[in-house]
């Protein structure tokens, strides 16, 4: 099931309609006569509406009256009233695909693409950094965003670091509470993993083609099952759900709050205000200030983890030496 959010113009003439009269009856001719579409098409689209998990109550002389909305990310639902200029204005919703990040690449190559979302209910093959499986069931947010940034090709190394932070700042006003950033682009409660980023970047004559942005947020998820599936992975360290803090929050506001708090650090990006965002950025980061290790490619480092640079590198300091660390795997020690 696909679905994007200038299709389908007749299903969301009738679903605009139900939404702006919730509070009354609405019968099959009156939406007839006043969308212009036959009462067959009518009852058609009715019945794909309740489909995608809207509830719709239907009685026999009344007519029809939306009861709720639908839980799932449809297209339209993330466009109407979205207060961005560029990002989420266009919208794909997959119900299961491989990975949101493939198709986004695959969409990239076209520039009218430019803010363009995937989204999914679920992924089957999602991915995290360095190609490690990103286990992504329905409940969760999965989604990749298409960009055609202006900003130089150095600042690439900070994109996901400033992602992060606008998801950050996304869950702090939706939820009303506080997750911590772990370097390089986690973002933990109490110590665990509720989101990540992912950043795949092509680059043509010393200047950034495209780049996409994979996020994966564990929103309604069952985190004792995903643990089990990865309790034996390398710096393994726990699952968080956005679900466990008891809150009647639909994930569509946290989807469009988290799309205008990218789009204004985009902004700032391009804007080379990067001080600005490494400065937030370690406000909420559980790293900076923690003894570390980390495994790069080549290397093995302890020290403790003292600032983030310009362009996104961890900064170690061990036996009065500092080590740059562009990426590679951390774990935070408790001494």
């Amino acid at each position: 099931m696909i679905y994007n959010s200038f299709d389908n113009p007749g299903l969301i003439k009738v679903l605009t309609f139900l939404q702006t009269h919730n509070t009354e009856y609405l019968s099959g001719q009156d939406l007839s006569d006043v969308l212009r579409i036959s009462r067959v098409a009518v009852w058609k689209h009715i019945k794909k509406i309740q489909e995608l998990g809207y509830i719709v109550e239907s009685k026999q002389k009344l007519g029809y009256k939306l009861i709720s909305n639908s839980e799932l990310l449809l297209p339209w639902e993330i466009t109407s009233n979205l207060k961005t200029k560029i990002i989420g204005k266009q919208a794909y919703y997959f119900d299961s695909i491989d990975s949101t990040q493939n198709q986004a690449l695959k969409m990239a190559q076209d520039a009218a693409n430019d803010g363009t979302i995937i989204v999914a209910a679920k992924q089957t093959g999602g991915k995290g950094r360095d190609g490690r499986k990103w286990i992504s069931p329905k409940g969760g947010i999965w989604i990749s965003i298409i960009l055609h940034p202006k900003f130089d090709i150095s600042i690439t190394t900070l994109f996901p670091i400033a992602s992060s932070l606008a998801l950050s700042i996304a869950i702090e006003k939706v939820f009303s509470i506080k997750p911590e950033l772990k370097w390089p682009n986690d973002l933990t409660i109490k110590g665990k993993k509720v989101a990540g980023m992912l950043v795949d970047v092509s680059l043509e004559s010393n200047k950034i083609e495209k780049l996409v942005l994979g996020v994966g947020i564990n929103f309604d998820v069952d985190v004792k099952k995903i643990e089990k599936t990865l309790n034996e992975t390398p710096n393994f360290y726990g699952v968080a759900s956005l679900s466990e803090q008891k809150q009647n929050i639909k994930p569509i506001q946290l989807v469009q709050t988290f799309l205008l708090e990218l789009e204004k650090i985009y902004k700032d990006l391009n804007e080379r205000q990067i001080k600005k965002i490494i400065s937030e950025w370690t406000l909420r980061s559980s790293t900076i200030g923690k003894n570390v290790e980390l495994n790069t490619i080549d290397s093995k480092i302890k020290g403790k983890a003292i600032k983030i640079d310009d362009d996104g590198a961890l900064v170690v300091s061990n036996n009065n030496k500092n080590h740059r660390i562009i990426a590679g795997d951390i774990i935070h020690l408790s001494k």
